[in-house]
């Protein structure tokens, strides 16, 4: 039908409006007019409203009875409505994930077969998805004419610079439904998630450990290859992480950011004042399976451990204190000479 004709042209001709596209992206682009062609004429039931606006031009146009968005054909709203109705009628076969088109089942399909068809001309770096190939290529253009008024820092894209404003607005949309905590991002909750789940889908191919974060297994391979790329400009430290190294250059500044809502004391580092907070709340989550002795820190039950193995790797401050103390008193003492050594003996000795 022309309606349908004119649709896909339109589709096609916003995909194009940028820069030009490698082949591969291309066929991509086609095959998303092409099954928008199948599947917007099986969706007969759109609510519409009957009575068309006339444009200055003439034509007709085709309002959204949801929201009042206007289209200039009935297939660009029936495409829109699926955004109110949130109809996915095309399913994975690999994982049951379902999608509204068939041209974006078909890029999750590569997720699982591993396809990367579209190549970084700069880098190198393969992508499965046209549209994150394109997001990426802006990165090596430089091109961020989204600022932040804030701060200052600039974005190649809008939704970059609306999803960093969350930072200033400290707005966070997206709630854990185990234990409530919120998130700023999507993908923050998603990585808290395993939290309760469990699941650690990145494992070190050299020792076997797992992660459920893909940068704290990148973090973790440098204990492997030894690679620490962050470098202190005061005393030279270098550490594996960013954040390593924020927390060190904190014992230059002095600076202790964490505070005990208790007692008030003051920490640099967030794991300490974890520990430290946990005194006061007596959580003690590590218990002995010897005696049932518990623990609000696992580093104490280890040193606990040591009373029924008979391991004693070291002496403890106490003991090495009381052993100063007492000391003297063992050692036998020489009493002083009545007269000092003659010239002579001293000479002997030095001979």
């Amino acid at each position: 039908p022309p309606q349908m004709k004119e649709e896909q042209e339109d589709l096609c001709t916003s995909l194009d409006q940028e820069d030009p596209e490698p082949p591969q992206m291309k066929e991509e682009q086609e095959g998303l007019c092409t099954s928008l062609e199948g599947e917007l004429n099986n969706i007969d039931n759109t609510p519409m409203a009957e009575s068309h606006c006339e444009t200055d031009t003439g034509r007709k146009t085709f309002t959204c009875e949801v929201c009042g968005k206007a289209y200039k054909n009935s297939n660009k709203m029936k495409k829109h409505y699926r955004s109110h109705t949130n109809e996915k009628l095309f399913a994975c076969k690999s994982c049951e994930k379902r999608f509204s088109y068939r041209a974006q089942l078909k890029v999750h399909m590569r997720t699982h077969t591993g396809e990367k068809p579209y190549s970084c001309k700069t880098c190198g770096k393969r992508f499965s998805d046209p549209a994150a190939h394109k997001r990426h290529i802006a990165i090596h253009k430089e091109e961020k004419p989204y600022s932040c008024e804030t701060c200052g820092k600039s974005f190649c894209r809008q939704d970059n610079l609306g999803l960093h404003m969350r930072i200033h607005t400290d707005e966070k949309p997206y709630p854990c439904s185990n234990c409530g905590r919120r998130f700023s991002f999507r993908s923050y909750l998603k990585v808290h998630m395993r939290t309760h789940t469990g699941e650690k889908p990145y494992s070190c191919k050299t020792c076997g450990k797992s992660f459920s974060r893909g940068d704290t297994l990148t973090i973790h391979m440098r204990t492997h290859t030894c690679v620490k790329p962050y470098f202190c400009t005061t005393c030279g430290n270098s550490y594996t992480s960013r954040t390593s190294l924020k927390i060190h250059t904190r014992t230059h500044t002095g600076e202790k950011p964490y505070v005990c809502n208790t007692c008030g004391k003051r920490f640099s580092d967030t794991s300490m004042h974890k520990r430290h907070t946990a005194i006061h709340e007596e959580e003690k989550p590590f218990s002995c399976g010897t005696c049932g002795k518990s623990f609000c820190r696992q580093d104490k039950l280890v040193r606990h451990m040591r009373t029924h193995t008979d391991d004693k790797p070291y002496v403890s401050p106490a003991l090495l204190s009381i052993s100063r103390s007492i000391l003297p008193s063992l050692v036998k003492k020489t009493p002083p000479l009545s007269h000092p050594p003659s010239s002579h003996s001293s000479e002997e000795k030095c001979v």
